[in-house]
């Protein structure tokens, strides 16, 4: 081998890849890549991933491009089915007991939704049972806060979002709090779904003996100058895939009840308060 020239091996390549990042890089981009080329690399090893293996590998990611589009993100589904979009959320928000819970936006979130008033009927023409729901937003301290901008979505009663069944907005808009925090609306009950599993992240989870099924829920994204927004859904009790949602985005402060009024003969309702902190709250 000639004088100065280094052979790369399974031992020394990692180094020799960290060595290449530029000394004037950005703090934050050293330590993500640094770890990130660490935890690849290691991974490779550990498991002995054949060439074959990463062909595979390649095919997948790039296949994930492919199936992305307006309506539908594939790259998000593939980091929900694996957790890591409710790690980087969990991460993100740590707060304690007064403050609302957060959970994943979903790949279903859609800009510029329907802009309504309180009392409209979110779900027009869609046929099934009715879902009345009347949440308040609040601050830290329990004081209504008005004028709060809230984004509501979920799935019509055979578990479809709008955009999985035309371009249409619909069984979504966006509501302002009243005076006393309140956004009321009738809407229709929403049920339990998969996520998308006809596509690269599909063939994943059946590949790992995993279903695909999503609980009731209806989303909220809460925003409100001076606040730190809120992503969350409410789900809904009893639903039997609680304890199984592919997207581990459950936590118990956001099951509630909504079928107690039943009982009374009034229409199922979701109830709810939610606490937003400042954004300079520590």
């Amino acid at each position: 081998m000639p004088e100065g020239h280094i052979t790369y091996t399974s031992e020394n390549l990692t180094g020799a890849v960290l060595a290449r990042i530029a000394p004037d890089a950005s703090p934050r981009m050293r330590q993500v890549m640094t770890a990130l080329v660490n935890h690849v690399h290691d991974f490779v090893r550990e498991v002995e991933l054949t060439p074959e293996e990463w062909e595979e590998g390649v095919g997948f990611l790039t296949e994930l491009g492919r199936w992305c589009d307006d309506k539908r993100q594939e790259v998000i589904l593939l980091s929900d089915i694996l957790g890591v979009s409710m790690l980087v959320d969990a991460i993100a928000h740590r707060t304690h007991a007064s403050v609302s819970e957060t959970t994943v936006l979903g790949p279903f979130h859609r800009e510029n939704p329907p802009v309504m008033q309180n009392g409209q009927n979110m779900s027009p023409g869609v046929e099934g049972e009715r879902l009345d729901v009347a949440v308040r937003i609040l601050d830290e301290d329990g004081a209504p806060l008005e004028g709060a901008q809230v984004d509501v979505w979920h799935t019509s009663p055979d578990g479809f979002y709008d955009s999985q069944l035309g371009d249409a907005h619909n069984m979504r808009g966006r509501f302002l709090s009243g005076p006393d925090g309140l956004v009321a609306f009738p809407t229709v009950m929403p049920a339990s779904y998969p996520v998308p599993h006809d596509g690269p992240v599909g063939r994943l989870l059946s590949a790992m003996g995993r279903g695909p099924m999503r609980p009731t829920h209806v989303h909220f994204w809460i925003k409100k100058p001076g606040y730190r927004d809120l992503i969350t859904h409410i789900f809904r009790d009893g639903d039997p895939y609680l304890h199984d949602d592919a997207v581990f985005g459950v936590k118990a402060s956001l099951v509630t009840d909504w079928d107690a009024p039943k009982a009374e003969g009034k229409p199922a309702t979701l109830t709810y308060d939610f606490r937003i902190p400042r954004e300079d709250a520590a």
